[in-house]
């Protein structure tokens, strides 16, 4: 049976029973094309090769909505993992979190649409990015997204949204800007956040990979003793998700949550009985979305 409590502290969800995943969840209204509403576009994949992230490339794809106005810059919200995110027919990429290669989950382009018509989100610009490979090494993935440092951010900053802007023009100021991500890529745009807050006001964060896969345990103590930063949290995660030699996630996105609670952050968990896939956190994006950019004009 299914559990979403949000905005708890980490006692109380602690008692959730651990059952096996029942990934029930529902698909609403917001997660499907509306006929009255107009579509954005998507374009890609554009081909990237990274000075940054040195020798490797990538590929990346574009959502502008149907409301955009050159004259007006747009917000921007980035996507790691982004073929999975942007729903791709016939992409052929399977991010490496996805086991079951169920990884049209999201619907990011659809929910956007419909969120963007209603006014319950600013007129966005989306961009998803994959991870980067090597020609001898392979993927990439992990270092750019496991490891708690700047360099990803660097990343955004000096590569991707400048050349984004070449085509859409997008706004400069924190406030306007979201970053996503899922497993790996969940805790990449918390890092990017935490390490930039003047680049990224705003984290969405599913079934994060909170673990000592490459150090990122560290944070909800790292929370706890740093001045408060600039920025707003989702978290998404569920008691069927992995515990394994990097750590417990279900434990880990507890502490993260408990931790940004003590430190009076604008944040919320949605904590649920789901395993380590984006069922749960494609099933709520509409929501997601909506108290991510609240109040943003």
């Amino acid at each position: 049976m299914r559990c979403l409590v949000f905005s708890l502290c980490a006692f109380t969800l602690i008692a959730v029973s651990r059952t096996p995943a029942a990934d029930d969840y529902t698909y609403g209204p917001d997660s499907s094309p509306q006929k009255s509403v107009p579509q954005g576009k998507v374009t890609g994949p554009f081909k990237w090769e990274s000075k940054v992230f040195d020798g490797t490339t990538r590929d990346y794809w574009i959502y502008v909505p149907a409301q955009y106005k050159p004259e007006e810059p747009a917000c921007v919200m980035v996507f790691q993992d982004g073929a999975s995110y942007v729903h791709v027919e016939g992409s052929g990429y399977v991010p490496a979190y996805d086991k079951e290669k169920r990884s049209a989950q999201f619907r990011v382009p659809v929910v956007f649409d419909n969120l963007i018509h209603r006014k319950e989100m600013p007129v966005t610009v989306g961009i998803f990015i994959n991870p980067g490979t090597h020609p001898m090494k392979g993927t990439n993935r992990s270092f750019e997204y496991d490891t708690p440092s700047n360099q990803y951010a660097s990343f955004l900053e000096k590569e991707i949204l400048p050349e984004v802007g070449k085509s859409v023009k997008l706004r400069n100021d924190a406030s306007g800007r979201a970053i996503c991500g899922i497993s790996s890529g969940g805790i990449c745009a918390f890092t990017a956040a935490w390490e930039r807050p003047d680049l990224f006001s705003k984290v969405l964060s599913h079934v994060g990979s909170f673990t000592n896969i490459r150090g990122g345990d560290v944070y909800p103590g790292i929370i706890r003793k740093t001045q408060k930063k600039p920025i707003r949290v989702f978290l998404q995660d569920g008691s069927g998700d992995l515990n394994n030699e990097h750590g417990s996630w279900p434990l880990a996105n507890l502490q993260m949550a408990a931790s940004l609670k003590y430190m009076g952050y604008d944040y919320t968990l949605a904590y649920g009985d789901g395993g380590h896939n984006g069922k749960h956190g494609g099933v709520i994006l509409p929501e997601s979305l909506k108290w991510l950019w609240r109040e943003t004009k």
